[in-house]
């Protein structure tokens, strides 16, 4: 096999962290182990400060026992609001290996770049100490995370049909649809890139420190998380946020009413930010419909005509090349408003891993399901 095609095979958001009393790290050890879906000959990684507002020095950077080098160097500076890639190491990689990236922060660090996510293939740790090239990390100086810090990217040099398909959106992406999804595709070639963050809106976001993490608005997200080398489709399942956080200033000062758009800004809100871009890049455009969120504490009848209303959108209108219709997979048939019974994780907005289940297959089925068909056809026409 000829690997001359550099395709992402793993890959986040970065964005703003949860504002806690402490919000700097010393003398630590992050490692995130990450299963190739690819098999290839070089590696080359993103780091991420985008959202950070002092410069950040990963000190040393691990891919195994391999150094992962910048410009030649063992460490990397990363300043405020910049993104830096690695220089392409050689490390060849089998489908189904598991890599191990580790870097260490030596002195005083701002964590405010990362991502919390969660799934069956996404789980970090973290130690006190140096142990970069350590093939284990010592039990009582290690824990487990799943905040992803400043790593944003790994691509991989690869087969010329390997390809990767970005999924994008909020809290319910950035929880285990796509490892589900990425677990359905292993063994094709599809890799399958999140590029989700919890609370965020399309149109909006929050400045205030209670409520940063939720993220940058969709016209500051966009056009920075689509970097993904190989990508050729692009799932949106983005805006129940829009819908449900006004509340008014009588009861929360950061949540006014102004804050809530039509179902026709939201429309026009996808367009312009996500679709209009993603076709520009070349790149297909699936929508996402949003799941139910009758029993949600904002729910009411306003709220939920809102999101039928755009989802009848998302599922009809002619600017995408298709629909994943996420409602439909994980709805009640007796209550559509609602989840299907063992499908609600029990606050009524976010999905159960079974639902998550049935969300990843209704992807499958209808992005990997039809490029595996249109594979067919074409090996079959040549």
């Amino acid at each position: 096999m000829i690997n001359h095609k550099w395709v992402a095979c793993w890959g986040n958001a970065t964005s703003i962290t949860n504002r806690r009393e402490a919000t700097y790290a010393k003398d630590l050890t992050l490692r995130y182990p990450v299963r190739m879906c690819f098999s290839g000959s070089m590696l080359r990684f993103r780091f991420s400060n985008l959202t950070g507002t002092e410069p950040v020095t990963l000190s040393k950077l691990f891919v195994g026992h391999t150094p992962i080098t910048f410009s030649g160097g063992p460490s990397v500076c990363l300043m405020p609001g910049k993104e830096v890639e690695s220089d392409a190491i050689s490390y060849a990689v089998s489908c189904g290996d598991t890599i191990v990236v580790s870097f260490y922060l030596a002195d005083y660090t701002q964590m405010n770049s990362g991502t919390l996510i969660t799934g069956p293939l996404s789980k970090g740790y973290f130690a006190y100490g140096d142990f970069t090239e350590a093939d284990a990390l010592p039990p009582d100086l290690s824990r487990s995370t799943n905040w992803f810090y400043f790593l944003n990217t790994i691509d991989v040099l690869t087969s010329a049909d390997n390809h990767a398909v970005v999924c994008y959106g909020d809290s319910i992406t950035a929880q285990s649809w796509p490892d589900y999804l990425a677990q359905l595709a292993f063994g094709s070639k599809v890799s399958v890139i999140r590029r989700a963050v919890s609370g965020t809106r399309i149109l909006r976001q929050y400045d205030c420190i209670t409520y940063q993490a939720y993220g940058l608005k969709g016209a500051t997200r966009f056009p920075i998380e689509m970097n993904v080398a190989g990508a050729t489709d692009v799932i949106i399942q983005h805006g129940i946020n829009d819908i449900i956080h006004p509340v008014g200033t009588g009861v929360n000062p950061f949540r006014p009413w102004s804050d809530l758009p039509t179902v026709a800004e939201m429309e026009q809100g996808v367009e312009d930010i996500y679709v209009k871009p993603a076709k520009a890049m070349g790149l297909k455009v699936w929508s996402g419909t949003l799941l139910p969120i009758l029993g949600w504490r904002t729910y009411n009848e306003e709220r939920e005509s809102m999101r039928q209303a755009f989802n009848q959108w998302l599922r009809t209108s002619t600017i995408f090349d298709g629909c994943v219709d996420f409602d439909e997979a994980v709805r009640s048939t007796a209550n559509p408003k609602a989840f299907a019974d063992g499908y609600d994780s029990g606050d009524h907005l976010h999905p159960s891993e079974r639902a998550y289940e049935a969300m990843a297959q209704a992807a499958h089925e209808a992005i990997c399901g039809l490029q595996t068909h249109n594979a067919c056809i074409a090996r079959e026409e040549t």
